[in-house]
């Protein structure tokens, strides 16, 4: 049963995804500038950091390094590669990462747009595709763009200002028909590729500060087509319903739950997770396990693995991330395990990077920033 449920939380709107009645996907319809693009005005450059402050709101400022700035970005003035940014000068850039506490935020020049089949980025050269396809998909959804992508970037080389891009081929692309493929994603670079220059455009032609580009961050339709979306991959075929919250669910007992940080496991085993400032810890106890057919320790941390990996997606903790399994004396099931994780890690709608597993068997993993987590938003 695929099911996405609409609700609030402390006044707050949610949007949940129940796949056989369990929560499997959580997002807060908030407002957040992450992703947008602004016309921005330098204030003043940092040389001993190589990076300027800039203004891209009137009560809103935030830094970007100077070092990956292109003439595509530069608004108002002639800009070659040996030129210097200096103060006054009114630079297109995207929100990359927002405030944390006293941390102002990041901008970046590198302009990334998404389409349905491809991710397009400013100042980036070359295709790739995403790391959940298989070696056999990528290379060949890669061999088939390539040519394409050569001529597009002589195409736009005029109305991206000299700059060209990179794409990026989305797991979308992987269930359209070889014959079409190319086309197909081909014509959607060129429809993200047309945005791209449409905004650099029409920022030559606004005044600083203002925003050219704003995310649908507290759009609640756009979180539940997201959350659909999501319950596809699993259920391709399975109709899923869109319904206000009855209580039925349990939702706001599952949201407390995610905002505590004790998870209790089936086999009696439980996790405690801790949000720190620099990186996340998880640590996995026996608790009430008892022996059984087989290797219990081992069996405790494969189902640990599973909702570790489900609390990560529903807290949405990213950075770096380490967890510290049960200690499981046999190489081969260290190793066993490390794959598991591994493979759970491409599973992630969000890039996730299984990196190690160190001389003390604790397990490193990363994870891009994207949004807040649940209890940055909620609580």
């Amino acid at each position: 049963m695929c099911e996405v449920i609409t609700s609030n939380y402390n006044d707050k709107p949610v949007v949940a995804a129940y796949l056989d009645n369990k929560l499997q996907y959580l997002s807060v319809a908030t407002r957040n500038t992450l992703d947008n693009i602004y016309l921005c005005r330098v204030d003043n450059i940092v040389k001993n950091l190589n990076s300027a402050f800039v203004r891209f709101e009137e009560d809103e400022n935030g830094y970007v390094p100077l070092k990956s700035i292109t003439p595509a970005v530069v608004a108002g003035r002639d800009f070659s590669d040996k030129d210097s940014i200096r103060a006054g000068d009114e630079l297109i850039l995207q929100i990359s990462s927002e405030s944390v506490k006293t941390k102002k935020p990041k901008l970046t020049p590198f302009i990334c747009l998404t389409g349905k089949l491809c991710v397009v980025t400013l100042g980036k050269r070359g295709v790739g595709a995403s790391l959940k396809l298989s070696d056999e998909v990528r290379n060949r959804l890669i061999d088939l763009v390539k040519p394409g992508y050569q001529q597009l970037l002589k195409d736009y080389e005029e109305r991206l200002y000299g700059t060209g891009f990179g794409v990026i081929i989305r797991t979308e692309a992987q269930a359209l028909d070889e014959g079409q493929a190319a086309d197909s994603i081909l014509s959607d670079i060129t429809s993200v590729a047309d945005d791209l220059a449409r905004i650099l455009k029409e920022g030559r032609s606004r005044k600083a500060p203002t925003c050219l580009m704003e995310n649908h961050s507290g759009d609640i339709d756009n979180h539940v087509e997201r959350a659909v979306e999501y319950l596809k991959r699993y259920r391709p075929e399975e109709e899923i319903s869109v319904k206000e919250d009855t209580g039925i669910h349990g939702l706001k007992s599952d949201i407390d739950k995610l905002l505590g940080n004790r998870v209790w496991l089936k086999s009696g085993a439980y996790l405690i997770i801790e949000q720190l400032e620099s990186f996340n810890a998880i640590d996995v106890n026996t608790g009430k396990a008892i022996a059984g057919k087989g290797d219990v320790i081992s069996r405790v941390n494969f189902e640990a693995a599973d909702e570790i990996m489900r609390q990560i997606r529903l807290r949405n903790l990213t950075g770096m991330i380490l967890i510290d399994f049960i200690n499981m004396k046999a190489d081969g099931d260290r190793q066993e395990l490390c794959e598991y994780v591994e493979k759970l890690c491409k599973r992630d709608p969000v890039h996730t990077r299984f990196i190690d597993i160190t001389g003390l068997g604790i397990i490193e993993i990363t994870r891009n920033k994207n949004n807040p987590s649940i209890r940055e938003l909620l609580c």
